[in-house]
């Protein structure tokens, strides 16, 4: 007897409370069904159904046994898609354009990688990256997969899959700390020169929060872009602090060439998140990149591995 399949019949059996019914569903004789139902029950040594010529119902045991039958079927069926989805990225069967919208700092310092890392076994794929921190409409744009850094449009057209944490953090270059003194309290930032990414959601305010105290200061930029590889670079020259991130900071940080800030008040946390039109299913080398980001990047991403120890 194959055991799931006589699960998954009984399982209809009692969803539509009707033999012939759950035949008709499943593509099978009401005889077969009802022989199929009635080895489960000699396998599990109990009586699952209450049999009359006008309705089935559900005996005391068999209610007990619906719910965990009905997870294991499900379970079922989603591991023998995982397995249809590895063979599928292990042979040649990604193949076509692939196109794919990502922040301009991840997608130049991690995403670009892990696509060319991707695309490698598949010949017949062709990834297409733009890269651009404009929050684009990836249905309108035509792209089969975007990228985004916090910043979730509230979208009924769009899938969402978390990918990574994003965490932020202020820093600032050695000398410039030197010069002008390194704050201690997130109110001290009005003495200083900040380096503002334009693409905040809270505009200029940078916010921040301690043993449950939130605190909201809204700082006067001495220098804004719309890129954080460019406030990467001027803080580096020493020209203010920067509000940037750890995927971003990473390397600079473990080098000292810049100098976390306010390190005892934690930011706003982030993701990094993968979106795709809800309207139908992701085709399968869609569905292949997102699972493999996902491996690259979780359960704790590589840079803020890098850092656990700073």
């Amino acid at each position: 007897m194959d055991q799931l399949k006589a699960m998954e019949i009984f399982a209809e059996v009692a969803r539509l409370r009707s033999f012939s019914a759950a035949a008709r569903k499943l593509g099978l004789t009401r005889a077969m069904v009802s022989k199929q139902v009635l080895l489960l029950e000699e396998k599990l040594q109990a009586r699952l159904l209450h049999r009359s010529t006008r309705e089935v119902s559900l005996t005391d045991v068999g209610q007990a046994y619906l719910e965990p039958c009905m997870a294991a079927v499900a379970q079922a069926r989603e591991a023998a898609r995982a397995v249809s989805r590895v063979v599928a990225h292990a042979g040649m069967g990604l193949a076509g354009p692939l196109r794919i919208q990502a922040p301009s700092s991840f997608g130049s310092l991690w995403l670009s990688g892990a696509v060319a890392r991707f695309a490698a076994p598949h010949p017949q794929l062709a990834p297409m990256l733009y890269v651009d921190d404009a929050l684009l409409d990836p249905i309108a744009h035509g792209f089969d997969l975007t990228i985004r850094v916090g910043g979730i449009p509230d979208s009924h057209a769009l899938a969402l899959r978390p990918l990574a944490p994003c965490h932020g953090v202020l820093c600032a270059s050695p000398a410039y700390l030197a010069k002008m003194g390194r704050p201690q309290d997130p109110d001290e930032l009005h003495r200083h020169r900040c380096l503002h990414f334009s693409h905040l959601t809270d505009g200029a305010t940078w916010r921040f929060e301690k043993d449950g105290v939130q605190r909201a200061v809204r700082v006067d930029a001495a220098f804004t872009a719309n890129n954080g590889l460019v406030l990467h670079q001027a803080a580096l020259q020493g020209l203010g602090i920067v509000y940037s991130t750890t995927f971003l900071a990473w390397q600079a940080l473990l080098d000292g060439s810049l100098v976390r800030v306010l390190g005892d008040w934690s930011l706003p946390l982030n993701h990094l998140s993968a979106l795709y039109p809800a309207s139908r299913q992701p085709s399968p080398k869609v569905r292949a990149l997102i699972d493999f980001l996902v491996a690259e990047y979780q359960p704790v991403p590589p840079w803020d591995k890098a850092l656990a120890d700073l």
